[in-house]
C-alpha cells in the first residue's frame, strides 16, 4: 500500500505527539491543516459547563483511545465532561441498558437495524429540526445517509434517529501495481473495461482474479459482498432497499441475476486463482496473497479496505473502485458499512454533540490519525496521513449511491447464515435458483 506522506500530513504527525496539559487534545488547536475555524464557531455560543454527557460504543482498547482523541476537542469547545465507554458486546449490552432506565445519553450503533428496532419501541430521540436537511446537502450521496438514519418511531411516523459518523469502504479491487505496469494493464473506469480486462489476461496465459469464501464459521461472507456490489451495478437502489427488507424475494430474477453475475467470475475456472472449486475452500485472508508472487498467480481481488491486514510484508499494493456498468446509467453506487451515532436518553448535550459531528474539525481530526473515512463534502483531504485513505475517501465523496451492507441489515438467520451458507453451495456448483429459493424458504419459515 502507498505509505508516502504529504509534507503537510508529516507536519501533523509531529504535532500530534504534542499532547495539550489540560487534556487529551493530539493537536494543538490553530496548529496544521485543520479547519479550525469550524472548531471555534462551534465553540461560540455551546458553554455546558458543568454538564456531562455519557456515550457508549463498540470500540475498546486502541479504538477506543481514538474516539477519546475526539471527545476532548467537545470538552474543549463546550466545557462538558464525556464519560465514554466501550463494549464489545454493544449490542447486548444497550438493548439491557434502555430496558433498564440506565441508557447513555448517545449509544454509537455498528448497524442500522438494532437502532431502527430501538427506535420503533421509543427507545431513541429524533435528532433536531434541520438535521436531515443538512446530511442531504454536505454528505456525498447524502439522501442515502439520510434514508440509512430514518426510521419509523412508536407512533408509526418516521424520523431522522441517527446520524453516521465513521465510514468503511468495500467497493473496492486490489491489485500490484508492479505486476500490472509489466503486464501493461490499465485501470479500468467501467464493468465492462474490467471485463475485458479479465479476459485480456487469461488471453496473456493469466489468471485475473483471487477469491476466497473461507472464513471458519462465517464461511461464504465474501460472496454476498460480491452479490451486494453488483446489484447496486445492475438494478436501482430501490431494489436492493426492497431485496434487504424481504420486500423484493431472492428468487426474484433480478437479485438471481446478480448471484449469476458473481458466479460470472468465480465460477469460471479460466478466471480465478486455483480454478472454480478452490474459492469455497480458500480462506478469504490468504487468497490475495497470489497477488505477490512471481509470477502473479492472480492480478485482481475485490474486498473491502481492511484487506491490507492481511497481506505479505511489504507488499506492493493498490486498489481501484469496483466500476459500475457504463451503459447501466446507475452512476457510482458504494457498498459499505459505518457506526450511527443516536441520542438513547435525551438531553441538550446530546443535541449539541450531534452539531458537533456536522463540523469538519470532528472529521478532520480522526482522519488525520487512522481508520477513519467520511462522506462529509467540506473536509480537508490533505490531513489524511497517506495517499491511500485519501484515495478512499475521493472514492466515497465520488458515490452518488450509498448502501450499507446488505446481509448485515437481513435477520441475522439469512443474512449471517441462510446467505453466506448459500453462497457457498452456488459457489459449489448449485443452480442459482435453487438456491434463491432456499434462501427464501428459510427467511418466509421465520415470519
Amino acid at each position: 500500500m502507498k505509505k508516502s506522506l504529504l509534507a503537510g500530513a508529516a507536519a501533523l504527525a509531529l504535532t500530534a505527539g504534542m499532547a495539550q496539559a489540560d487534556g487529551h487534545m493530539m493537536f494543538a488547536p490553530g496548529e496544521g491543516e485543520f479547519n479550525w475555524d469550524s472548531f471555534t464557531a462551534f465553540a461560540d455560543g455551546n458553554d455546558l459547563s458543568g454538564q456531562t454527557l455519557s456515550i457508549t460504543g463498540p470500540w475498546i482498547g486502541p479504538d477506543a483511545e481514538l474516539v477519546e482523541s475526539i471527545l476532548a476537542y467537545f470538552e474543549e469547545a463546550t466545557g462538558a465532561t464525556v464519560n465514554y465507554s466501550g463494549s464489545d458486546s454493544f449490542e447486548q449490552d444497550i438493548v439491557i441498558a434502555t430496558q433498564a432506565g440506565s441508557a447513555p445519553n448517545i449509544a454509537v450503533f455498528p448497524q442500522p437495524g438494532l437502532a431502527a428496532d430501538m427506535a420503533s419501541r421509543g427507545l431513541l430521540t429524533p435528532l433536531a429540526d434541520g438535521t436531515a436537511d443538512w446530511v442531504s446537502a454536505n454528505y456525498a450521496a447524502g439522501d442515502s445517509w439520510v434514508d440509512l438514519g430514518t426510521y419509523a418511531g412508536p407512533d408509526g411516523d418516521e424520523a431522522l434517529y441517527g446520524f453516521f459518523y465513521k465510514v468503511d469502504l468495500k467497493s473496492l479491487v486490489w491489485y500490484s501495481p508492479e505486476a500490472f505496469d509489466e503486464a501493461g494493464y490499465d485501470i479500468p473506469t467501467s464493468m465492462e473495461e474490467l471485463m475485458a480486462l479479465t479476459d485480456q489476461i487469461v488471453a496473456d496465459g493469466g489468471t485475473p482474479w483471487c477469491i476466497g469464501l473461507g472464513s471458519g464459521a462465517a464461511t461464504g461472507w465474501p460472496a454476498t459482498d460480491w452479490v451486494e456490489d453488483l446489484l447496486l451495478r445492475t438494478q436501482p437502489a430501490d431494489v436492493y432497499d426492497g431485496w434487504v427488507s424481504n420486500e423484493i424475494p431472492f428468487t426474484d430474477e433480478r437479485i438471481v441475476g446478480a448471484i449469476e453475475a458473481f458466479g460470472h467470475f468465480a465460477r469460471n475456472d479460466a478466471y480465478v486463482n486455483g480454478g472454480a472449486s478452490a474459492v469455497a475452500t480458500t480462506d478469504f485472508r490468504d487468497s490475495p496473497a497470489g497477488l505477490f508472487s512471481y509470477p502473479p498467480e492472480c492480478y485482481m481481488h475485490r474486498q473491502a479496505s481492511f484487506i491490507p491486514t492481511f497481506f505479505p510484508e511489504g507488499a506492493d499494493a493498490d486498489f481501484f473502485y469496483f466500476p459500475s456498468y457504463e451503459e447501466g446509467d446507475l452512476g457510482n453506487p458504494v457498498l459499505g458499512a459505518g457506526t450511527l451515532w443516536a441520542i438513547t436518553d435525551d438531553a441538550p448535550a446530546a443535541h449539541v454533540f450531534m452539531e458537533f459531528l456536522q463540523t469538519p474539525i470532528a472529521h478532520e481530526l480522526w482522519m488525520a490519525q487512522s481508520g477513519f473515512l467520511t462522506p462529509h463534502s467540506g473536509v480537508n483531504l490533505d490531513v489524511f496521513p497517506s495517499d491511500a485513505q485519501r484515495a478512499m475517501n475521493e472514492i466515497l465523496l465520488g458515490a452518488t449511491t450509498f448502501r450499507f451492507d446488505g446481509s448485515d441489515l437481513m435477520p441475522g438467520e439469512i443474512g449471517a447464515g441462510a446467505f453466506w451458507t448459500g453462497m457457498v453451495d452456488y459457489t459449489s456448483g448449485a443452480d442459482a435458483a435453487d438456491v434463491a429459493q432456499a434462501i427464501q424458504d428459510r427467511w418466509d419459515s421465520m415470519q
